[in-house]
């Protein structure tokens, strides 16, 4: 074996460290890798689990809404404190389960602009519009405004290339920095209106509480036996000029503590008295509720799962219509 010169010794000793740095380097760089593997497999298999306790919560909350229909079929009240109360279930290893049940139908429905089931042979309402508009001049924005958000929203949701006198079709869109076409269906989710033209952010959120999307283009079905105080820009919406916004928080607050038996009795009390609503916002008013929204969130393992959800309590059992991940907006 010969011998490595006494002048070499340094360089073969600084080349065996450099090739021990760069194998612990290779070392390091592939447990690293391994740990965020581990990480990502442990992750992905308890938002899993969070994910199924979401489904499981669900249909909890539907055998709620269930029981509660079932309470009184005519008319569905705010008896019972269900409206916006959270309940809560403990789940294996100090997981956590909440869900919320909120009445869905209690908004103006954006899908509303349009007529039709069809998505090909959707039209502009002209009451959903002139609705759109009341409500948005309820809410401070101008009759300018107003009037183009509205027929805009129209144009976007109908299945023709005809654009309203204020409304926008492709040509308005086509000039934007980034060009883009209007949907020439229905909202699937109420953020869609913030590309629709006239939007900005502050109107968006001016507008934002008092909006959804129903999977229908349906006139929004309020109903006055679950409306909150601070939702009577909705009633006065039903009929603009006709209901104001004073007369629609004097019914509200002077509702029978079990709720108006009948339509009739709604429209005959003494704060709509002379109220004349058309036919189709007469008819609009509900005394119970079909479209039911929940609001799940679920921690287990050190994951977070939000989920929102619209059941319809047409169906029997009442099951769940559209279901989305995440944070809304």
């Amino acid at each position: 074996m010969r011998m490595v010169p006494r002048h070499e010794r340094g360089a073969a000793l600084l080349a065996v460290l450099l090739l021990v740095a760069v194998m612990g380097a290779i070392a390091a760089s592939a447990l690293e890798k391994l740990r965020y593997s581990t990480a990502l497999a442990t992750n992905g298999a308890a938002l899993d689990q969070a994910r199924a306790y979401a489904v499981g919560l669900e249909t909890l909350l539907a055998v709620r809404v269930d029981d509660l229909l079932a309470q009184n079929p005519r008319a569905t009240t705010l008896a019972g404190g269900w409206n916006g109360q959270r309940r809560g279930v403990e789940l294996p290893g100090e997981g956590q389960a909440e869900g919320t049940i909120r009445d869905g139908g209690n908004c103006f429905n954006v899908n509303s602009v349009a007529d039709g089931s069809d998505p090909l042979t959707l039209a502009p309402r002209p009451a959903g519009i002139d609705q759109f508009a009341a409500l948005m001049r309820i809410l401070g924005l101008s009759e300018a405004e107003a009037r183009r958000i509205a027929e805009s929203a129209a144009d976007w949701v109908d299945a023709d290339r005809d654009m309203h006198a204020r409304g926008a079709e492709d040509s308005a869109y086509a000039s934007a920095a980034l060009a883009y076409r209007p949907g020439n269906t229905l909202f699937a989710e109420v953020s869609e209106l913030r590309a629709v033209a006239g939007v900005t952010p502050e109107i968006y959120a001016r507008l934002r509480p008092f909006l959804c999307a129903l999977p229908t283009a349906d006139l929004s079905p309020i109903n006055v036996n679950t409306l909150l105080p601070d939702q009577a820009p909705l009633l006065a919406m039903l009929s603009p000029g006709r209901i104001s916004l004073d007369a629609a928080r004097a019914a509200i607050a002077r509702r029978p503590g079990a709720g108006w038996e009948s339509k009739t009795a709604f429209w005959s009390s003494r704060a709509l008295s002379g109220a004349s609503p058309p036919l189709d916002a007469s008819n609009q008013v509900q005394l119970s509720t079909r479209w039911f929204s929940l609001d799940l969130r679920i921690r287990f393992a050190g994951a977070e799962l939000i989920e929102t959800a619209l059941i319809d309590a047409r169906l029997r059992p009442s099951r769940v219509a559209v279901r989305r991940w995440g944070a809304e907006d």
